[in-house]
């Protein structure tokens, strides 16, 4: 036995080894338990890092809607050289009231012809611009009602909430997928252990029949059909040995670990309880509470009913109160520009009101209140779901619990079915075929138990979840 066990670890380092020389110098090592492969994944993982900046964004957001309730502030500045200054033409209504006053007292030109008054006034061209002009602005506009602001103000917590409960369930997903993948290294090393003790006791039969067949007691067919149960054992083993080296990669993908650090484990299969009592013989109808599931939904439903009160804000007025202060500067000359000002200011209040918008805002109330009656039915389904999950979840449970027990006795008979194969086949009274068929059924028994301690490792994590109970 001593044998045996030195052989295992000396398998399981080479496998870690192997891949360990692959890896640069200065590989990081880890020795974690199960939570500490978690809470890596937390802090480095792909999905729950973008989930937590989600969260930082959302809290940006947030405080984007309240600042539209602050004084928005802004300013201008411009200045203008005009090349050529813009004339405007005004019609010459001097020259007729001129010509019409000296015609009416009778007086005379050079010639000695009274004066007549012309048909026609010409367009006389003016010139209002400076050539240099400057224009200074500042403006404040306040926000005093705004039915779209305020229901803003009232799910900004809500808003914020839905991202927080994503990335509560970013967490759990990943914590789900590391735990299986820690479980199936573990279970991948139990197998290894199995194998190596099978290959170890095949080898010593291997031997004591091949000794025999050099003193005549058994046939060659007998030594060919160990060695081919031999060689088949030891393929199997180093198929094993690779797939271990896979699922460690595996494990630390889940992570979010580099591939290529190097990582061992502290937890092992005798520390999982799997023990019937964690699941309840009574189902709690109120357990779908617990998944962050149906708090998604719960918080998608609250922000459905804000957004159909937003959109029966849309036929309410917006009233905004707003002030400018504005300087203007004009010269034809640039040094003196900024000599004088001419400033201008106002206040006021700017009232909105929609009277018609061609039953747009209608329709759109009408889409809003379809939308938050498809969530109540998506709240109602998911409570359907998670109560279903439960009860599949304690039923594969239970099962592989049972199924995992009943592996076990099989293994034990099957040893002891070899143990006296080989005894009868020692003393001549059995065939070696009876001893092979034995050992194929140890191998098979090996197998069955390492897939059924797989399942319930498994279906311990689903039912975790399924319950609630990760957080």
């Amino acid at each position: 036995m001593k044998h045996i066990f030195l052989t295992i670890s000396l398998l399981c380092a080479l496998a870690i080894n192997s891949f360990s020389q692959q890896t640069s110098p200065d590989t990081i090592n880890h020795n974690f338990s199960i939570a500490d492969c978690v809470n890596y994944a937390y802090a480095h993982q792909h999905d729950v890092k973008n989930a937590n900046l989600d969260v930082t964004s959302a809290g940006y957001h947030v405080k984007e809607i309240i600042g539209q309730g602050y004084p928005q502030l802004s300013g201008s500045a411009s200045f203008q050289d005009y090349l050529k200054t813009p004339v405007i033409l005004f019609p010459d209504f001097i020259t007729p009231l001129v010509y019409g006053v000296l015609s009416k007292e009778g007086v005379k030109n050079g010639s000695g012809n009274p004066i007549v008054v012309p048909n026609g006034a010409g367009l006389t061209p003016v010139n209002f611009t400076q050539k240099f002009n400057s224009n200074l602005g500042l403006t404040v506009n306040q926000l005093l009602f705004d039915p779209s602001f305020i229901v803003g103000l009232q799910g900004r917590r809500t808003y914020k909430q839905l991202y927080e409960r994503s990335y509560t369930r970013t967490k759990i997903e990943a914590n789900v997928n590391v735990t299986k993948a820690y479980y199936q290294v573990l279970v991948s090393v139990e197998q290894l252990k199995l194998l190596q003790a099978n290959i170890d006791e095949l080898k010593q039969q291997l031997d004591e029949t091949g000794a025999r067949n050099k003193q005549g007691f058994v046939e060659k067919i007998d030594v060919d059909r160990s060695t081919v149960q031999y060689n088949s054992l030891v393929t199997t083993r180093e198929n094993t040995i690779r797939l271990l080296v896979l699922n460690y990669q595996l494990l630390k993908f889940q992570m979010g670990m580099p591939v290529e650090d190097n990582l061992t484990l502290k937890d092992k299969l005798e520390d999982i309880q799997l023990d019937a009592s964690i699941a309840d013989a009574v189902i709690d109808t109120t357990v779908y509470r617990n998944r962050i599931e149906y708090n998604l939904l719960e918080t998608e439903n609250k922000l459905d009913q804000y957004d159909v009160k937003l959109k029966k804000g849309q036929f309410l007025p917006k009233l905004t109160a707003n002030a400018s202060y504005a300087p203007a500067f004009q010269s034809n000359s640039l040094s003196s520009l900024y000599s004088a000002d001419y400033p201008s200011a106002y206040v006021g209040l700017s009232l909105t009101v929609p009277l018609f918008t061609g039953w747009q805002h209608v329709n759109q109330l009408k889409q809003s209140q379809v939308t938050l009656l498809k969530s109540e039915n998506d709240l109602y389904d998911m409570k359907n779901t998670i109560n279903l999950q439960v009860s599949q979840a304690r039923i594969s449970y239970i099962n592989g619990l049972q199924t995992l027990t009943d592996q076990k006795k099989n293994m034990a008979l099957a040893q002891e079915v070899l143990r006296v194969s080989k005894i009868k086949y020692e003393q001549g009274v059995g065939s070696s075929i009876e001893v092979t068929q034995a050992q194929t059924a140890v191998q098979e028994a090996d197998n069955t138990y390492i897939q059924g301690l797989y399942d319930a490792l498994v279906s311990k994590v689903d039912l975790d979840k399924a319950y609630g109970r990760i957080k």
